[in-house]
């Protein structure tokens, strides 16, 4: 099997998701309600789960193009197969009453804020690098 080899930018997300998500859920054992540690905790396995799915998916549909260079069809079937499990699994969760809901969508946040962190970081970095090169 020929894997693609990951960017370094990708790497460094999904290493920081973890990471952050620990920063957000140690606090809150803590401070806040286990329910809404729970939360939090769910939360973020699921944007992360989410996260690594979705690069699978397109990993493996761009490894599968056809001869006209096209995936559309299998990439929308399976984010669509993704979204229908999630809400699933969100409908569940909440309707147990198992979680927290602010604390479900704080952990819900994990993937989305690091990657805005890590983008920023990154754009900072290279334009630093680019005034000491000039």
């Amino acid at each position: 099997m020929n894997l693609i080899e990951k960017d370094r930018t990708q790497k460094r997300i999904e290493t920081a998701n973890w990471i952050f998500l620990a920063v957000l859920l140690i606090p809150s054992l803590i401070f806040a309600p286990l329910k809404f540690s729970l939360g939090i905790l769910v939360g973020g396995l699921i944007s992360i789960i989410n996260f690594y799915w979705l690069g699978r998916s397109l990993q493996s549909a761009f490894k599968n193009l056809n001869s006209k260079g096209t995936v559309k069809g299998p990439v929308m079937i399976k984010f669509y197969i993704r979204l229908a499990i999630t809400g699933v699994v969100l409908y569940l969760l909440l309707s147990g009453g198992a979680v927290d809901v602010v604390g479900l969508l704080v952990g819900l946040s994990v993937v989305v804020i690091n990657i805005i962190i890590t983008l920023i970081v990154t754009a900072y970095s290279k334009k630093n690098c680019l005034e000491e090169v000039n």
